[in-house]
């Protein structure tokens, strides 16, 4: 299971890679596409939206089951990964094939940097998961 350094995650399974200009993509994790299987849709329709952290911003459709996705800190979402998007390429399975690359979910201007500061580091979130 990969688990970058780079980046913060939360205790749901979604992980958070910020920007120098304030902005940020947010997706979800190896460890929770793995728990979801096969991912089929991906559904956000928060885009313009301001949200408050924890907050559901996407639905995530798998073979087996429907989850939630949550915002890690507060934001606004700017953008729907086009590739996932079905009037776009419509490949929502890069969330399984590359979860913190190509299968980032949404990004988002931050409105709250501090709250990173609650977000586990990959030592905490490998801990978590293991």
């Amino acid at each position: 299971m990969q688990i970058p350094d780079q980046l913060r995650y939360t205790k749901n399974h979604e992980w958070i890679r910020f920007e120098d200009d304030g902005t940020a993509y947010v997706g979800i994790t190896d460890f929770a596409q793995d728990q979801l299987g096969e991912i089929v849709y991906v559904e956000v329709e928060t885009v313009g939206d301001t949200l408050d952290k924890d907050e559901a911003f996407a639905t995530v459709e798998a073979v087996k089951t429907t989850s939630d996705v949550y915002m890690p800190v507060a934001g606004e979402v700017l953008e729907f990964n086009p590739r996932l998007d079905e009037n776009g390429d419509n490949e929502p399975t890069l969330i399984n094939s590359d979860p913190y690359g190509e299968g980032w979910i949404v990004k988002i201007k931050v409105s709250n940097p501090e709250q990173a500061q609650e977000l586990l580091d990959a030592a905490a979130y490998k801990a978590m998961t293991a």
